[in-house]
């Protein structure tokens, strides 16, 4: 072969090797491409704004977005390096952190935002009813499994008792209807759908469960944080003008959200409206976070207790 062939394969092949090891030292991204993961929820809300409204396009950001079944999913891929950032429930992400992943708590993203709904013909009135019933969450790693264990302890209702089963959250609202499932706990629109269509009824939302209980946060693979600081600023200060922005004009930011979310755009402006959405890691928030976790040990959801060193980032 022609030695200038070779010469050329050669610097292919070198110049190949250098954009590998520069990924494989990067967190998997370069400085202007962030991967955000996020739930079919909308409590990530502030992320549907700041996609819509090229916040991130304004900042020299190309943000790649996927969707996740749930919090314990969307964790895995962080896990694996195939996300760099994502918008899930406090619960999956303590538990990941519980067991080595190396993510932090970046921001808050909202509070409270789930209820427990039971079908109309199923004979629940209360948390007590769940007894013998059978109950749909997104899944075991979720905020949603965690607050129907805890309605469950202040109900003195075993966990034994209720036949948990995991399902996508847009699939609970035809299995509630079809009396597949007794009940179900999961994040807005789909339990304020339920309850308007009279699929099902309203026993009790997460904040007469908790009240003001931490729920989705944003949370960042450390690597990402440590190799891409200014990116990971940019996106924090995004986050916090897309909040603002919604906690503004919730109707704005409610078309904002993606087709698949919102299956009925009145009924979501008011739920927006009526949903808490933060940014930041205050000492409220902070401390809001802790009193959760020590409750999650307490459940038996937690192994042991985590610091607040162990959980939260500050950029």
């Amino acid at each position: 072969m022609d030695k200038k062939i070779l010469a050329i394969i050669a610097v292919i092949i070198i110049a190949l090797v250098a954009v590998g090891a520069y990924f494989a030292t990067s967190g998997g991204s370069s400085d202007n491409v962030v991967r955000i993961g996020h739930l079919p929820s909308d409590h990530d809300t502030a992320l549907f704004v700041a996609q819509e409204k090229k916040m991130f396009e304004d900042q020299g950001l190309t943000v790649e977005l996927t969707q996740f079944n749930n919090g314990g999913d969307l964790m895995t891929a962080m896990a694996s390096g195939d996300i760099d950032i994502g918008y899930a429930g406090i619960t999956p992400v303590m538990s990941s952190i519980s067991q080595g992943v190396p993510v932090k708590v970046v921001s808050g993203a909202q509070i409270e935002g789930s209820a427990l709904v039971a079908g109309k013909n199923s004979g629940i009135n209360s948390v007590a009813d769940l007894k013998g019933k059978t109950v749909a969450t997104p899944g075991e790693a979720t905020i949603q499994n965690m607050l129907l264990t805890s309605a469950l302890s202040q109900a003195g209702v075993s966990t034994d008792d209720v036949e948990f089963t995991t399902m996508k959250a847009a699939q609970m609202t035809d299995a509630l209807k079809a009396g597949q499932v007794d009940a179900m706990i999961i994040w807005e629109p789909y339990a304020s759908i339920a309850a308007k269509n009279g699929d099902g009824k309203l026993i009790e939302t997460s904040g007469e469960i908790i009240p003001g209980h931490p729920c989705c946060c944003v949370a960042a693979r450390e690597d990402f944080i440590n190799n891409h600081p200014d990116t990971l600023k940019k996106v924090l200060a995004i986050h916090e003008e897309a909040t603002k922005f919604t906690n503004e004009n919730p109707a704005e930011a409610a078309a904002c959200l993606p087709e698949d979310i919102v299956p009925d755009a009145e009924l979501q402006k008011g739920i927006i409206a009526d949903t808490t959405f933060i940014y930041g890691l205050d000492a409220d928030y902070r401390q809001n976070v802790m009193d959760f976790m020590n409750l999650e040990v307490e459940l038996g959801l937690l192994d042991n207790p985590l610091t607040e060193d162990q959980i939260f980032y500050e950029a």
